[in-house]
């Protein structure tokens, strides 16, 4: 495996964290202490009518909540017991705001009416420390304003770069046509590295599919998953050689959870192998072997990348699945089929992982890298570890027969015993920690060199001048 140097993941959390520290324990104080004062002692009938009401709405609100995550199949890690007393606190909070508005003071009036956003903006600090979303308030600021990417650059700056030494890649937006699949995509991105820029003509380098998990859009990994730091170290290390990174829209907006298969959320994975791929080859000049593409994937995307190599091993011979599932999932086996499939089972079969790999036989060339998070039982912080902990072989974990199946722990070593029965090369590393974000970026950058390796990154040139 190439060398990979050391990059620093504060980088992630460069400003005020939301994921610990100050910020987060400072607003759940203020939140308290003005839904305390909102709800206030009042009138008898409104101890004993009102306030129980509202209460009680948003327990139910709660319970409502769980019960709609749970029938989706939205987590993978049990959410904590704060998230559901923050969104009760939130829909309690509306409903002391409605009951006791008419008869209250104008400041108690001003403070129920402010406690509203103030409970949601906690619900969503510990939806977020439960994901790893936005490390930090100005990262998740600057996507908020959609502010600018690391090194982006308008395409038409690239051709005035060509035959210059840049220290850095470059990201470009790209506006892929989808009329092939009708498949309506958000903006995309390609980064291309120090040597794209070097000669009279791009080379051809090899490329790299970068997919985000649910409720994502295509920045999710140069914001969130610290992409591009990795790459660029990677490259100033070997003489500005690394991989084209390619970040697609696999969802089409936020909600839209796809899987990364056609549809009727979508035909993401036609947009995906026929328009992405192809558009890059054309546009970048990038290789067109199979052995020089790689896919990679986060939670949703993890699933979404071992499907893409082993559907399409002559398009794909690389991949890395982080955290992913069994195989696509919206819930158990058949509101999968309903949700995702329209009712077709045999669509299934087609973009199921295990089955795609028994029907295939064996395959040439083919390689996976499988990283797997689980909770440390004695643990109980949410802090990862630096280093994971290696596993050598495959591991099975017992059945399929529980209500959502692909949420089983166990998956990816699932995965990699039967990507190993048909000749598919599989590594399989277990982290303890949790499935974050976090979790996502630090797999990526451990895993970048032997990804490199794998895709032929061409042996670094003389060092520049």
């Amino acid at each position: 495996m190439p060398p990979l140097p050391d990059v620093d993941f504060n980088r992630w959390g460069h400003g005020v964290s939301l994921l610990g520290g100050w910020f987060p324990l400072t607003v759940e104080i203020v939140t308290v202490v003005v839904l305390i004062a909102a709800v206030g002692w009042r009138t008898r009938r409104w101890r004993l009518l009102w306030l129980p009401l509202a209460i009680a709405i948003g327990v139910v609100t709660a319970l409502a909540a769980r019960t709609y995550l749970n029938s989706e199949g939205l987590a993978g890690d049990p959410a904590p017991l704060r998230l559901w007393i923050w969104t009760a606190g939130c829909a309690a909070s509306i409903a002391v705001a409605l009951f006791g508005f008419r008869g209250a003071h104008w400041l108690r009036r001003g403070l129920s009416v402010l406690a509203i956003p103030l409970t949601m903006v906690c619900a969503l600090l510990v939806l977020d420390q439960w994901v790893g979303y936005y490390p930090s308030l100005q990262r998740a600021w600057g996507d908020l304003i959609a502010g600018p990417l690391p090194d982006q650059i308008d395409a038409e700056g690239l051709a005035a770069l060509r035959n210059t030494h840049q220290d850095t890649g470059k990201l470009v937006g790209v506006d892929i046509p989808d009329g092939g699949s009708r498949f309506s995509h958000r903006r995309e991105w390609v980064y291309l590295p120090p040597a794209w820029f070097a000669g009279p003509v791009a080379p051809q380098l090899p490329a790299v599919m970068m997919i985000a998990g649910e409720f994502s859009n295509p920045t999710n990994w140069i914001r969130t998953g610290n992409a591009i730091p990795v790459v660029d170290a990677y490259a100033k290390d070997h003489g500005g050689e690394a991989p084209v990174l390619v970040f697609p829209d696999s969802s089409g907006s936020f909600n839209n959870d796809t899987e990364c298969v056609d549809g009727p959320r979508g035909n993401a994975a036609q947009h995906l192998t026929d328009e992405v791929r192809p558009y890059v080859v054309a546009h970048f000049g990038t290789s067109t072997a199979p052995a020089d593409w790689g896919v990679v994937g986060w939670s949703m995307g993890g699933t979404c990348a071992i499907d893409l190599a082993v559907m399409h091993p002559d398009l794909f011979a690389t991949f890395e699945d982080i955290g992913g599932d069994r195989g696509p999932n919206s819930g158990t086996k058949q509101q999968t089929i309903d949700r995702l499939y329209g009712g077709d089972a045999a669509a299934w079969d087609a973009f199921d992982p295990r089955t795609v790999m028994a029907r295939h036989g064996p395959y040439t060339g083919v390689a996976g890298y499988f990283d797997d998070s689980q909770e440390p039982p004695d643990d109980k912080t949410r802090n990862l570890p630096d280093r994971p902990q290696q596993r050598a072989a495959p591991v099975g974990f017992g059945g399929h027969d529980d209500a959502n199946e692909f949420r089983e722990k166990g998956a990816l070593p699932d995965l990699c015993a039967a990507a190993t029965a048909v000749d598919v090369g599989c590594t399989l590393r277990v982290y303890p920690g949790y499935h974050t974000w976090q979790f996502a970026a630090r797999a990526f950058s451990d895993g970048f060199g032997w990804l490199a390796g794998r895709v032929h990154v061409p042996a670094p040139g003389p060092a520049p001048m």
